[in-house]
C-alpha cells in the first residue's frame, strides 16, 4: 500500500473564508477518491501532523448513479466514486462545485437545479387515482434516445463545466435542456410540450446558451447534450414564428409594413 497527496480546497461554512489543507492519506490498488475521504474521516490528520476536522462531502449511491459526489477533481467536474486513484496524477487537487451554494467543504446545494426542472415540467401527467390499462406503445428508436438521456443524475457537472451557468445569467443549463427533450419525446408527456418549450423560450432558457460545448465532454453518462440543445433551438424557433403567423391578419397576401 502507497501513499497519496491530497490537496484539498476546505471552507467551515457559507460565510467562512476558504482555505488549502494537504493530507497524506495510505491507498489501496484500484482506490477510488472516496475511499481516500473515507481514510481522511478516520484519521483527520493533515499533511503537518495535526488534528483537524474531517473533511466533508456527500456521496449516496457509490456506483456512478445519484450523481452526488459531483466535485471537481484535478480541475475537472466529475463523480469522486468513479475517479480511480491510479488514473490521476498527483497530487489530487479537490475543489466543491462553483456554480452551486456551498454547504461545507466539498458538499454543495444544488437544489437551484432541481427548481428549474419543476419550471419546465419534467414529469409525465397521469392520473394515478385509477388502472388506466396499459401504457402507450413506444417505437425502438425513440426508446433507445429517451434512454440514453434518462440516464442523467443531476449530478451537475454540466452545469460546473459551462461557462453560461453564472451569477450574472439565469440559464437553466444543460440538465434543464436535455430533460425538455426526454419528456417531449414522450407520448404522454408531450401532452406538456407547448408549455415546456415556452418555458426555455423565456428568460434563463435555451437563448442563453452560447454553445461552447463544454457540457457534453464532461457528462458521465456521455448524453449528446449539444445535439439536444441544437434540436430544441428548432423547435423553440418553429413554435415561435408558427405563432407569429397566427396573429398575422388573414387576407390573399401579406400586407407591406406600414
Amino acid at each position: 500500500m502507497s501513499d497519496v497527496i491530497l490537496k484539498i480546497k476546505r471552507q467551515d461554512g457559507p460565510n467562512s473564508r476558504p482555505y488549502w489543507e494537504e493530507f497524506k492519506v495510505p491507498v489501496a490498488p484500484k482506490a477510488n477518491v472516496i475511499s481516500l475521504l473515507l481514510e481522511i474521516q478516520r484519521n483527520p490528520v493533515n499533511l503537518q501532523g495535526k488534528p483537524t476536522t474531517p473533511v466533508i462531502w456527500d456521496c449516496n449511491c457509490l456506483e456512478e448513479v445519484c450523481g452526488a459526489c459531483s466535485m471537481v477533481i484535478n480541475g475537472v467536474a466529475r463523480q469522486a466514486c468513479a475517479a480511480l486513484v491510479d488514473t490521476l496524477s498527483k497530487p489530487i487537487v479537490l475543489q466543491p462545485l462553483s456554480k452551486f451554494p456551498l454547504v461545507r467543504d466539498l458538499m454543495v446545494d444544488r437544489q437551484k437545479m432541481f427548481e428549474n426542472l419543476k419550471k419546465i415540467k419534467a414529469w409525465v401527467p397521469i392520473d394515478g387515482t385509477y388502472y388506466m390499462g396499459p401504457g402507450p406503445k413506444v417505437a425502438p428508436s425513440v426508446q433507445d434516445e429517451r434512454y440514453l438521456i434518462s440516464c442523467c443524475m443531476t449530478c451537475g457537472c454540466c452545469m460546473e463545466a459551462c461557462p453560461y451557468v453564472n451569477p450574472k445569467s439565469n440559464y437553466m443549463g444543460p440538465t434543464c435542456m436535455a430533460q425538455v427533450k426526454l419528456f417531449n419525446a414522450h407520448p404522454t408527456g408531450a401532452m406538456y410540450k407547448d408549455e415546456r418549450l415556452d418555458a426555455i423560450a423565456g428568460d434563463g432558457g435555451i437563448a442563453d446558451c452560447g454553445n461552447a460545448q463544454n457540457c457534453e465532454r464532461v457528462c458521465p453518462k456521455e448524453i449528446p447534450l449539444v445535439s439536444i440543445i441544437a434540436e430544441l433551438n428548432r423547435e423553440t424557433a418553429f413554435r415561435g414564428f408558427n405563432r407569429w403567423l397566427k396573429g398575422k391578419p388573414k387576407g390573399p397576401g401579406l400586407a407591406a409594413p406600414g
